[in-house]
This record gives C-alpha cells, structure tokens and sequence, in this order.
C-alpha cells in the first residue's frame, strides 16, 4: 500500500499541455494586453491575477470554456490519473486560473477537488471581477501567500480535511506559484519546469509517469 494518499496538481502547463489565459486571449483577441499586463512590475502578485481577469470582461463564459476544452491534455495524464485512483489516492487540482475551468478538467479526468479563483459572472457574462481564494494575502513568496491561490495553504487544507499527514502528499507543478507547495508536500515534484522551481522540487522530471514510481 502506498504510503502517500492525495496527489495535488497545478492546472496550466502540468494538467493541460498549454495555459488557458494565453489560448484564450489568442482566441479572443486580447493577448498582447495579457503579455503587458503580466510583465508589468507590480509590488503585489496577487493583483497580477485580478487585472488578467479584467480582460475578460463582455465575454461569454461558455466561450471561454469551449476554447479551454480545445486545450490538449498533457501526455499521459490520464494513465496516470488512473492508475491513483485504482489505489484509492486521491486527487487535486490547484490553479491560479479560473474555477469553472479547473471543475470542467476535474470532470473530465475524474479528479477529486479542485481549488481555485472565482470569476465573477453576470448570467453567462463575465463580469470583469476576480474573488480571489487566497483570503491571507502576505509577502510570503516561499508559503506562497503573495498569490492570488497559495497552493501550500491549499494543500494543508485538504490535508487536514482527509485526515492525513502532510508528509502523505505529493504536489507536482511547474510555475513559481507551485512552489509553496512542492516544498510543503511530502513529496515535491517539479515537471517541466524551470531551474527556479526545479531547486525547491525532490523530484525533476517531464514525464508524468515519474509519479507512479514513488506510489
């Protein structure tokens, strides 16, 4: 029996081969405003996620949601989401993308729980605003507090939830805002991801199957 019980996935570049703003914003004509807005220097990360989510503004959320199904899937994925839940591991998705986007892959891959931000809908219209999921906002980079998600804080939840040890998760990502959690998890796994994330990872890989050696 494997020692560890929950696996938490970031979304966009790990989960989905691309990331949903930038396939999105191509789609619909605003990804130079996304580029800008997101190399703007800015004291506080979290306000990063906040202006993105303005550039949505007018548009239609199933729009939104049928170009992000049209995203591929990264490589074996779905082996693997398989292969936990036969051994009864669950499963997470942390994002700091949207949530109805992260719950429609959640269905898909037949993950357990998803944590993410919330964008503000009119019916179907998206409103412009963003209630971000990091309610304790700090300038913590290495807890990850400074994000719009602290995916540390996330995992600890859960952890809490199901009633297990830290130390019985495993988190895997590939951005700066996954590696709160990589470090907290009891086994951190940085895939495709750059030499920043890569330092605070146990494990280095960009094959997805790497995690079923360890379960």
């Amino acid at each position: 029996m494997s020692k560890f019980k929950l696996v938490m996935f970031d979304m966009d570049g790990t989960l989905i081969q691309d990331r949903g703003i930038f396939v999105i914003a191509e789609k619909k004509g605003f990804k130079d405003e996304l580029i800008k807005t997101i190399n703007e220097d800015r004291i506080d990360f979290y306000q990063r996620s906040i202006d993105v989510a303005k550039l949505s503004k007018g548009l239609n959320k199933k729009e939104l949601l049928d170009i992000f199904r049209s995203i591929k899937l990264s490589e074996y994925v779905e082996e693997v989401i398989t292969s936990l839940k036969k051994q009864n591991i669950k499963t997470a998705i942390a994002t700091d993308s949207y949530k109805f986007l992260a719950d429609d892959l959640k269905g898909r891959l037949g993950i357990d729980y998803t944590f993410a931000n919330n964008l503000i809908t009119n019916g179907d219209i998206i409103t412009g605003e963003l209630d971000i999921h990091n309610k304790e906002l700090k300038q913590d980079i290495f807890s990850g507090k400074i994000y719009s998600i602290c995916k540390s804080c996330a995992l600890e939840q859960l952890c809490n939830e199901l009633g297990i040890h830290i130390n019985e998760s495993i988190a895997v990502g590939d951005g700066k805002v996954d590696i709160g959690m990589i470090k907290k998890a009891g086994l951190g796994i940085a895939f495709n991801a750059p030499e920043d994330v890569q330092k605070n990872a146990d494990i280095v890989t960009n094959d997805l199957r790497k995690i079923l050696e360890y379960i």
